[in-house]
């Protein structure tokens, strides 16, 4: 393929007009960037214009990653320090070529990288930016895995006839650095980790059976088989986990806790990983914290349309009072949280939560880490706190009537108070503090709003299909009969076979009208019913209707989550 320039082709294909093509370049100047990922990033052409064109141009064959299982024995054609440099994956070789998907096919670099380590001629195909870097990933942390266990065995079977095998008690987790001298657990467990960033997973379990430790990791909020460990290697393994966490790799019959900092692809994570003694041995989960919450804006969370409104009025015009989020356990409360503190936070007003544990670290809030242990409990912060000349407290949790009595009265005295509880509705909210022992006139003279939430599975747009929904589906969502047009994911390899990718949260706020406050001080439900809907609530079942007509999500999901149909 000779030398052809990206912006000619674009401004020949009348993609982009030459006046787009300068400013884009302009853009470009000193960024480091390519072209294609400027145009895009700026909004000058979609990913699928820039596919289209380069097809239609250079007759460059489109490969879909998402739906193409590539061989294991890729992995050996080329090596992963080139494959990850340059964001290429090969998919087909013979005795004279190579297939390699990548994104920019006009990466003449790369082109002639692959040629050289491969001595073979390359064919470019071209993918998706987003299917080749995930298809990078999961070739090499699978050979990676692989190899690393087969080492480990290899290790072991020779400390049967004298050998040592150990696992370095040393802190360096660079998980995507030079391996290539690292001890095959540390190979191991660094290549889980890099599946796990890869996967968007929230959890990894390493849960030891009778015959082997089976990897399983949370995606999308359920959990997902992913590799077995042999039983013989489990401990290497568990090992090498405790001792990233500081743990105490004798002590094998009572839970610990700690750990972990984590740098993958520039990415610093955070680790908490513990340990729980099993019949089969120990079990280990590591829960992934991202150092910045990617998902704390209100685009990421998915709030929009009328909900949006009410959160955004009910929040910037809150100077004091409480605003609760609520929901059950994984529903995406402390990410709202975050979205709040996010938006109020300012240079103005003396911001301070209490966590447990802190999630995400964020510049401009002072955090404090609650530890029960030491006696650092909600409430005993709470009163320290409420010294220190704050104009707005986030609470991470109410678990108790004391820390709720506290929180409320503080939120009655000029400040603002921000928290959560699990519950599974607004309604549902005001039962629980009655029920931990909160006096109705502290509930009803401090709340001034509570949004309630969900995470639905949005569809995958890999496998995404149309279909005709049946009456049972249109009643469960409370629709009125007529022509609908519902979505399903068929299953593909993007999804595991589930027919979701990515979670987006459903919401309702209630705003505490005088109306809803008496009903809250009479504790009368009907007469809370009454004024919710005098406010103009929308239920949550609302929002989710809309997901689904929408294509987001599918009525499926929404039976699961809510509980309807």
């Amino acid at each position: 393929m000779k030398y052809i320039r990206l912006g000619d082709l674009l401004v020949k294909s009348g993609t982009i007009t030459q006046e787009q093509l300068n400013e884009a370049l302009a853009l470009q100047s000193g960024s480091g960037e390519r072209l294609g990922t400027v145009l895009q990033r700026h909004g000058f052409i979609t990913e699928k214009q820039l596919i289209d064109t380069l097809m239609d141009q250079l007759g460059v064959e489109f490969i879909d990653l998402n739906s193409f299982s590539i061989p294991p024995e890729m992995a050996q054609v080329l090596p992963k320090s080139v494959a990850k440099k340059y964001m290429v994956v090969p998919v087909r070789v013979t005795r004279a070529d190579i297939h390699v998907a990548m994104a920019d096919p006009l990466n003449f670099v790369a082109v002639e990288e692959v040629r050289t380590v491969t001595r073979r001629r390359v064919i470019p195909l071209i993918a998706t930016a987003s299917s080749v870097e995930r298809a990078v990933q999961n070739l090499y942390s699978n050979q990676g895995a692989m190899q690393a266990i087969e080492d480990m065995q290899r290790d072991l079977l020779g400390s049967q006839y004298g050998a040592s095998v150990t696992t370095p008690a040393d802190q360096s987790v660079a998980v995507d650095g030079d391996e290539s001298d690292a001890a095959p657990a540390i190979r191991l467990v660094n290549s889980i980790i890099d599946r796990a960033c890869t996967e968007g997973a929230s959890d990894i379990h390493m849960e030891p059976g009778e015959d082997s430790m089976t990897i399983r990791m949370r995606i999308d909020g359920a959990l997902r088989p992913i590799i077995p460990v042999p039983r013989e290697l489990q401990n290497s393994v568990i090992s090498r986990m405790k001792i990233m966490a500081r743990m105490d790799i004798a002590q094998k019959n009572i839970p610990q806790d700690g750990r972990a900092n984590v740098t993958i692809r520039q990415e610093t994570l955070d680790l908490r990983i513990s340990t729980l003694p099993t019949i089969h041995g120990e079990k280990v989960v590591v829960r992934l914290l991202r150092k910045t919450p990617e998902l704390a804006t209100l685009e990421g969370i998915g709030l929009e349309g009328e909900n949006r409104e009410r959160f955004c009025r009910l929040v910037d015009r809150s100077r004091e009072g409480m605003i609760l989020m609520v929901g059950p356990t994984g529903s995406g409360k402390t990410s709202t949280l975050y979205a709040i503190i996010d938006r109020l936070k300012c240079d103005e007003v003396n911001l301070v939560s209490l966590e447990d544990p802190v999630e995400y670290h964020i510049d401009g809030i002072c955090q404090v880490q609650i530890n029960e242990k030491m006696g650092l409990t909600f409430a005993s912060v709470l009163r320290s706190v409420l010294r220190q000349d704050p104009d707005i407290i986030a609470v991470g949790e109410i678990r108790d009537g004391e820390t709720a009595e506290i929180a409320m009265r503080s939120a009655m005295t000029g400040h603002l108070v921000l928290s959560t509880v699990h519950t599974n509705s607004a309604a549902a909210s005001i039962d629980r503090l009655l029920d931990i022992g909160v006096e109705p006139y502290l509930i009803a003279g401090a709340v001034k709003g509570i949004i309630s939430q969900r995470l639905l599975r949005r569809v995958c747009p890999s496998c995404r299909r149309a279909y005709t929904p049946s009456q049972e589906e249109r009643e469960s969502l409370g629709l009125s009969p007529g022509d609908y047009r519902f979505y399903r994911g068929e299953g593909c390899s993007d999804c595991f076979g589930t027919g979701y990718r990515g979670r987006i949260g459903a919401f309702e706020v209630l705003e505490v009208t005088t109306a809803v406050r008496r009903a809250i001080h009479a504790k009368s439900l009907k007469d809370l019913e009454q004024a919710m809907e005098q406010a103009a609530f929308l239920p949550i079942i609302a929002g989710c209707r809309k997901l689904v007509l929408d294509g987001v999500t599918s009525a499926e999901e929404v039976n699961r989550v809510l509980g309807v149909g």
